[in-house]
């Protein structure tokens, strides 16, 4: 049932390759924004940056169709903006204020979106992908030609739930894909140091389960391998397992020094393998933008994500009597 690793390189139109620029670069901006508003003291707790992965959830919501689900862990603001979610609301919850998604009381590990049908960051590590499974069983229920994404780390890799879901999610036949969004550190140890099989994805060989690595650098094989999985839990083949080979530039979160790799290894990271800068000089070679429409862009965005962030200073606190809401469903 495995399958290698992905060389797919799909020809790309100007648009596409501008609307992924776009959109990394949209998430990269905001993030950045979201780490200095928390060394202001606007956001508190935890606040995990998405810096550097943006191509992982960018090429995946462009393999993916309106009704399909997603669900995920704590690294949540990139998937919130990559399948359309505002950047105000999402910015608004970060600072725990009443414009925000969850009416400020979830912060950056609570959001959701019924619209969008996102259906959360979660906390605890894995909890999310028995979730996913569960999203996919009522799909399949229904009979509605949907799919979720399920996204974890390679930390959560090793949890028991994820193989339990698995062992459940191909006995069911579900149209969910795993997504294992590879940083390489779970939180701050090493996959080399905490994981006897590296290849992550050929776990799934036991369940029966297919899959494949990818290069989560590349916004393109991300979205090509993306449309693989998708194609097949649509013809109502099962699960598909994604491992996508990416790096987080940060550390786990703001609170974590990153001292447990070095300045050298970012910075080649960064200098050679950045995800945004591929694109940008896909789009400069191949004579599809010039530097002044590029610095446009960027300019836009930067306008989009100060918005935000003003929208979410002058947004108030949620009021006290907002503790009694959202504690039992309406029937």
């Amino acid at each position: 049932m495995a399958t290698r690793k992905t060389v797919r390189k799909p020809n790309t139109s100007k648009e596409e390759l501008l609307g992924f620029y776009r959109e990394m670069l949209l998430i990269r901006r905001f993030e950045e924004k979201a780490g200095q508003l928390y060394g202001m003291g606007l956001i508190g707790g935890f606040c995990h940056l998405y810096i550097g992965q943006e191509a992982v959830v960018v090429g995946l919501e462009a393999a993916a169709e309106e009704g399909d689900k997603r669900v995920t862990s704590y690294r949540d603001h990139g998937h919130m903006l990559a399948c359309g979610m505002d950047p105000k609301g999402v910015m608004a919850e970060l600072t725990g204020r009443e414009g925000g998604y969850s009416r400020g009381k979830g912060g950056s590990m609570h959001m959701f979106s019924k619209e969008k049908h996102f259906y959360g960051g979660h906390g605890i590590v894995g909890a999310q992908v028995p979730i996913g499974a569960g999203l996919a069983f009522a799909d399949k229920y229904l009979g509605n030609d949907r799919v979720t994404f399920a996204y974890f780390g390679d930390g959560a890799a090793n949890q028991g739930q994820v193989y339990e879901t698995y062992n459940m999610a191909e006995l069911w036949d579900l149209p969910v894909i795993f997504v294992i969004e590879n940083n390489q550190y779970a939180m701050g140890t090493s996959v080399q140091r905490s994981t006897k099989s590296p290849s992550l994805w050929e776990r799934g060989a036991a369940y029966g389960i297919p899959g494949e690595e990818v290069d989560g650098m590349d916004v393109q094989a991300v979205k090509a391998a993306g449309e693989k999985a998708v194609a097949h839990c649509r013809a109502g083949k099962g699960p598909y397992i994604l491992e996508v080979k990416t790096y987080r530039y940060r550390g786990h979160s703001m609170s974590d020094p990153a001292k447990y790799r070095t300045r050298e290894e970012v910075q080649k990271m960064r200098e050679e393998r950045d995800a945004i800068e591929h694109v940008r000089e896909l789009l400069l070679t191949g004579k599809h933008a010039t530097e002044d429409e590029l610095k446009a862009i960027d300019k836009d965005i930067k306008a989009i994500v100060n918005d935000a962030a003003e929208f979410a200073k002058e947004s108030p606190e949620p009021a006290l009597d907002e503790l009694y809401t959202d504690i039992y469903a309406d029937a």
